[in-house]
């Protein structure tokens, strides 16, 4: 007869699931962890690909160039602790930030103007609707998902009731552009051509 397994006593040093709180999550943030907490609860996301890094750094070269060539914002990309609201903090791809929310960074940052979401099979369902949601209800003006099987960005727009009221979906051979980033422009044939 064989004995159960026990947790090793480290375990119990941790919050339990459901009782993680902002001053439990930074410790492990600040460490280079990818996680996330939401409702109490620590998310470990998935280790991005090869080709989802080579994605965010065309995106983030090209959005920071223009941000910073118009002086509009900053752009940042993860690991940076994003604070919807207390107890939701996530971790997205990108963000910008425009000059007139300035005061939304610090250590981390608050509600950025524009969120961008390099999914995966494995986070297409959290990011098309859970995260969908709540950068709705933060107030995320824009918010990018990038699919790299697809080949497609789709932008929404118009956050209302918890909720992005306007969808628009560029496909590989279009253009991608922005209402909130007046004047930018990306072809998706450049984004998505092989590294």
């Amino acid at each position: 007869m064989t004995s159960p397994i026990s947790a090793p006593p480290y375990l119990d040093l941790l919050p339990a699931p459901g009782e993680w709180t902002e001053a439990d999550y930074f410790p492990f943030s600040e460490r280079g962890r990818l996680v996330e907490l939401s409702d109490g609860n620590l998310e470990v996301l998935d280790l991005p690909t090869y080709f989802h890094q080579v994605i965010l750094l065309r995106l983030s070269l090209v959005l920071h160039t223009f941000v910073a060539a118009n002086q509009l914002g900053k752009v940042c990309f993860a690991p940076l602790p994003v604070r919807l609201w207390s107890g939701k903090i996530r971790e997205p791809d990108l963000m910008f930030m425009s000059t007139a929310h300035a005061s939304r960074i610090g250590e981390y940052w608050g509600v950025p103007d524009l969120v961008v979401e390099i999914i995966s099979p494995a986070s297409a369902l959290k990011d098309r609707e859970i995260k969908r949601r709540e950068y709705a209800k933060a107030g995320v003006t824009e918010y990018w998902i990038v699919d790299l099987v697809d080949k497609t960005v789709e932008l929404l727009r118009e956050a209302e009731r918890g909720d992005y009221t306007q969808s628009v979906r560029f496909a590989e051979r279009d253009i991608l552009t922005s209402h909130l980033i007046e004047g930018f422009s990306l072809s998706l044939t450049e984004l998505f051509a092989e590294p």
